[in-house]
């Protein structure tokens, strides 16, 4: 468990899935739904972890919920909705469609934690960019998000992109794996079986 109490973290579930046909934080990989999955993995190291989430859903026997309060950025919606919610709050994100990730891709990513850089993420093994939704958010990286979003734009890999973020390549990078579609849900059941 991190001493840091101002760390904390967040599952983005707020997505309308609409590649996969279904809601992506309901999906079972691991013997529950993969929002509890994740909410398990997150728990073990953070003294609180949330679910951002659009007003409709809900998460039976979670009550830590952000609900979306800003509507059509994409995965913006989450990271800004828990930053005005929670303005000096450092957010651990990951997204809800990572079925292959595990606690040691997050105790990397926490140990390797640069707090006085504007985000800490993980390089993207497919395009070496900073990977948004499994990254370490710091207040100013947000305010950056923000500063962008009002301007017309909101696209998180962007903002790291133009921001002083720290990256670093995931040692477990085949836990950065998305599962977008049925064909990736029906990959990624095969190599959580292997």
């Amino acid at each position: 468990m991190t001493s840091d109490k101002n760390l904390k973290g967040l599952i983005l579930c707020g997505g309308r899935s609409t590649r996969m046909q279904q809601d992506k934080s309901i999906i079972d990989y691991h013997g529950k739904p993969q929002w509890q999955y994740l909410h398990g993995l997150l728990s073990g190291f953070l003294p609180e972890v949330y679910l951002s989430c659009r007003k409709e859903q809900t998460f039976p026997g979670c009550d830590q919920l952000i609900t979306d309060s800003i509507e059509s950025a994409g995965p913006s919606t989450g990271l800004l909705s828990a930053h005005y919610a929670q303005p000096q709050t450092t957010w651990l994100v990951l997204a809800c469609d990572l079925p292959l990730i595990s606690r040691q891709s997050i105790a990397y990513l926490i140990r390797s934690r640069q707090p006085e850089r504007a985000a800490t993420a993980f390089i993207s093994p497919f395009n070496q960019h900073p990977e948004p939704l499994i990254a370490i958010w710091e207040p100013a990286g947000l305010a950056a998000l923000e500063r962008e979003y009002k301007e017309g734009r909101n696209c998180p890999r962007k903002t790291l992109l133009k921001t002083d973020v720290f990256t670093l390549e995931n040692p477990y990078s085949t836990e950065q794996f998305n599962a977008n579609t049925p064909e990736e849900m029906r990959d990624a059941i095969g190599k959580i079986r292997e």
